[in-house]
């Protein structure tokens, strides 16, 4: 398949005012043992918008990590019996680990210490091309659009995993705090599809509406309720709920979610606060109360097929926007605000 010897890409000046900028570059180098996709649809993330930052440290001059194409050319040492020109494909976070450590033998590659991130370390997915390695290749299942499949990649992945961990059994509440966000909103959709009861914590109006939309049985607006674990205690028939999802990315959210829980609680540590910030607990509140803290991030191969699946039967409709890619530069810091609750999928082609 002939490929242009340029593509468009949204390229990242990266600084406490980010900017982003579309130019025209070449297309990736394909190493012998790689893939070239040509993408169609990439989600944005919020961690795209903290690598832009500085907060998450360097990153690559092309963000993106929830891409969504087909593969247009192999490596002269990828076996073509093994893959096809053509096979749809996924581009996530984690876009190689190495295979062969005790993380990766037991499923848990996104904890390898040798993995690759994309947008981090090799150029992400907001532009019409990319390469992946052929032995982390992502394929896909047909039959989905591209743009539901794009936030299953990170966004929704991540939601379905902190779930799946989190020990609650059908009928028992969750709490989802920073429930507005886009992997706050998946959270929601997952929990329903289940069969927990739904506890959504955010801040303001258009936030709860939002949650609701998402089919929240519950809504509290931490801008209404001064003492918001009470708020949890008072929704729960004062039970607590037995785990706690923590999408946002805030110190305050994590110490008051230890309040939140019932007896033999979990809590999921999911969003990211910044560096300086400390939560402090005393092991008592542990001890006496048997609660759980653990931490989740992203999701494995096994779990993205795993999300897919929800989404195939219908049960998880990812809410999104399309939008083209000459918007990303105008786009990006309305999102950084945090107010904004569409999950925006951004057209490629």
């Amino acid at each position: 398949m002939a490929t242009p010897e340029l593509q468009k890409a949204a390229v990242v000046q990266q600084g406490d005012e980010p900017r982003f900028e579309i130019k025209f570059l070449p297309l990736p180098k394909l190493g012998p043992t790689e893939l070239l996709v040509k993408l169609s649809v990439t989600g944005i993330c919020g961690t795209d918008i903290a690598l832009a930052s500085g907060k998450l440290g360097p990153c690559c001059q092309i963000l993106g990590h929830e891409g969504i194409g087909r593969v247009v050319k192999t490596g002269i040492s990828v076996d073509e019996k093994s893959v096809q020109i053509g096979d749809r494909v996924g581009v996530s976070w984690v876009r190689d680990s190495c295979g062969d450590c005790a993380m990766c033998l037991h499923g848990e590659e996104m904890r390898c210490v040798k993995q690759v991130h994309s947008g981090r370390a090799v150029d992400g997915t907001l532009a019409q091309y990319t390469v992946v390695p052929f032995r982390s290749m992502m394929r896909l299942p047909e039959g989905l659009s591209d743009e539901q499949l794009a936030p299953i990649m990170c966004a929704g992945v991540t939601a379905y995993r902190a779930l799946k961990i989190c020990g609650a059994v059908p009928g028992q509440w969750v709490v989802i705090s920073g429930a507005g966000s886009g992997v706050g909103a998946m959270c929601i959709q997952y929990a329903r599809a289940m069969g927990y009861r739904v506890l959504a914590i955010d801040a303001g109006n258009k936030k709860g509406d939002h949650c609701l939309r998402q089919h929240a049985e519950a809504y509290l607006d931490v801008f209404k309720h001064a003492k918001i674990a009470q708020a949890v205690k008072d929704t729960t028939d004062g039970q607590g709920a037995a785990a706690v999802i923590v999408a946002a990315g805030s110190s305050k959210a994590y110490q008051d979610a230890f309040d939140m829980l019932a007896p033999l609680g979990t809590l999921v540590c999911v969003g990211i606060p910044t560096p300086p910030d400390k939560i402090q607990f005393h092991p008592l509140q542990f001890i006496d109360n048997g609660i759980r803290v653990i931490g989740s991030m992203v999701g494995s191969k096994q779990d993205i097929g795993e999300a897919l699946q929800f989404v195939q039967r219908g049960v998880v409709v990812p809410d999104v926007e399309v939008v083209g890619l000459e918007e990303v530069p105008s786009l990006m810091p309305r999102i950084a605000t945090g107010e904004m609750t569409a999950k925006y999928v951004v057209k490629l082609e």
